[in-house]
């Protein structure tokens, strides 16, 4: 059993098995960061930073509206850009590996705005430590 906040290889941010490293949440129809998730990752950078030998894939995903290639290509947009804010940061690129799952792993499996709002989101997986 994996206590709250530890670092495990595989662990994710969904599931609180990332370290410190959060998930962040967009906006419907948008990979813009929003400033909540900004001050997030300004947090996700800093405690990268402190492990430098950590790699994270990022994972971008959306709800369960619009079209599966619309949707493919919304949550590589929202991938990147969690990994270009991050890189500004001064985390290495090299690093962090982006993919997008479009609708196709939710984290809350309703069919309104409240699971919506949870299921359009970038998450971190720990891929190396």
């Amino acid at each position: 059993q994996v206590q709250p906040g530890e670092l495990k290889l595989n662990g994710d941010s969904d599931s609180n098995s990332a370290g410190s490293l959060q998930t962040i949440y967009f906006a419907f129809d948008s990979a813009s960061l929003t400033q909540e998730a900004k001050d997030i990752l300004k947090n996700n950078a800093e405690y990268l930073k402190t492990q430098a030998s950590v790699k994270v894939q990022i994972e971008g995903h959306c709800d369960e509206r619009g079209g599966v290639q619309y949707n493919l290509a919304l949550s590589e947009r929202r991938a990147k850009s969690i990994k270009d804010f991050i890189v500004a940061l001064g985390v290495k690129s090299s690093r962090l590996t982006t993919i997008g799952y479009g609708k196709e792993r939710p984290v809350d499996l309703g069919h309104d705005e409240a699971a919506w709002a949870k299921n359009r989101r970038g998450n971190f997986v720990v891929t190396s430590l």
